[in-house]
């Protein structure tokens, strides 16, 4: 892998007028895009959404399309598809470990398996997430007891509302479960800060992290906080995620999907203690609790494959994760979730928060 000036083309094409990003998504799902402006350098990702706030218009990032659900109406404004590659090593000591800094839309997955290669530390757990390096500090992505926040360096910028490059430190970033303040600063509708690289410090090494997640640590035959090697950790997550149909597969349902569609809750510990006696209890450093959206959905009533034959259903797999059955619109989907979120707030009084990015509809 090379620089970033040396992956990239010096500007970006409109395409026409009308793209559907239903092909853009891994739900499969939403209309059309006023503008589609795929943008493959960082100049021209700065340039395509500056150009934007300067008429006023409507505008949206989209990269890996993962984590989003768009209407069947799609989007009237333009759709910037950050499409910027590179990965470039800044240094690197036995010592000091490698600092990595790595292009916004650059593929999640790509670069996990980079780290695993080269003996980088600290993001194996997060092995066949899809979606791109950008959007990862925006949820603070996590999985398996791992969370990028805890090797993310630095986020570089495009803040739209003073105009200007800001590169901010993994202390100034916020972050929290599942957000940070990229996902929480709003400009015009929209994000305020556009993420254009993140550099990563990683440590060196043969073996993963300790392992904190009891399932991961089954899987490979170790006690919780022990370790095993980096390429048996991302085989092993790679494992437990295809058996929820959690990595894509053009040829399995269960996978057309955003992942685990709502975040785990996080209570008042009234409202903890108010839950069945068998709800996961997890205590939050803020004093909060969290619990499991997943158990919560299952014991409302809704199991594995609700909603079949479709056009839209839990998947067969993991109850977490709402499913394109392959005819679905973003209606049956949005319906759908409703349907689990009053379900498990009648049974259990908890209001379940999606995950995704969702425009153009209300859940």
């Amino acid at each position: 892998m090379t620089d970033l000036s040396a992956r990239a083309a010096a500007s970006a094409t409109v395409e026409p007028r009308g793209e559907s990003l239903a092909r853009h998504t891994t739900l499969r799902v939403g209309g059309p895009a006023r503008r589609f402006v795929p943008a493959v350098t960082t100049d021209a990702v700065i340039d395509a959404v500056s150009e934007c706030d300067g008429r006023g218009e409507p505008v949206l990032l989209l990269s890996g399309g993962s984590n989003l659900l768009v209407g069947d109406d799609g989007f009237d404004g333009t759709v910037v598809h950050v499409a910027t590659r590179g990965v470039h090593l800044d240094s690197g000591s036995a010592c000091a470990g490698v600092s990595l800094r790595v292009a916004a839309g650059e593929p999640w997955d790509d670069l996990v398996v980079h780290a695993v290669e080269h003996g980088y530390v600290g993001i194996e757990a997060l092995s066949g997430i899809p979606g791109s390096t950008g959007a990862t500090p925006v949820q603070n992505v996590g999985a398996y007891g791992q969370e990028v926040a805890e090797t993310i360096a630095t986020v570089r910028t495009w803040d739209r509302q003073e105009r200007r490059i800001r590169t901010m430190a993994a202390a100034d970033c916020e972050f929290g479960y599942r957000t940070s303040r990229f996902k929480q600063e709003r400009f015009r509708g929209g994000p305020r800060f556009v993420v254009l690289e993140v550099t990563f410090q990683f440590r060196l090494g043969d073996l993963g992290a300790p392992v904190r997640y009891a399932d991961l640590a089954a899987a490979l035959g170790v006690e919780p906080g022990g370790r095993a090697p980096l390429p048996a950790v991302r085989d092993a997550v790679l494992g437990l995620r295809r058996r929820k149909g959690m990595v894509l597969d053009d040829t399995d349902p269960d996978t057309w999907s955003a992942g685990s569609f709502f975040t785990n809750p996080v209570l008042r510990p009234e409202q903890a203690a108010a839950l069945p006696a068998g709800a996961p209890r997890w205590p939050m450093p803020d004093g909060g609790v969290k619990t499991s959206a997943a158990w919560l959905i299952e014991h409302a009533g809704f199991t594995r494959g609700h909603g079949l034959p479709g056009p839209a259903s839990l998947s067969t797999k993991h109850t977490l994760a709402l499913t394109n059955r392959g005819s679905a619109r973003a209606a049956d989907l949005v319906a759908l979730a409703r349907e689990v979120r009053d379900g498990v707030r009648a049974a259990f009084g908890v209001t379940l928060e999606p995950e995704p990015v969702v425009v153009g509809c209300t859940i």
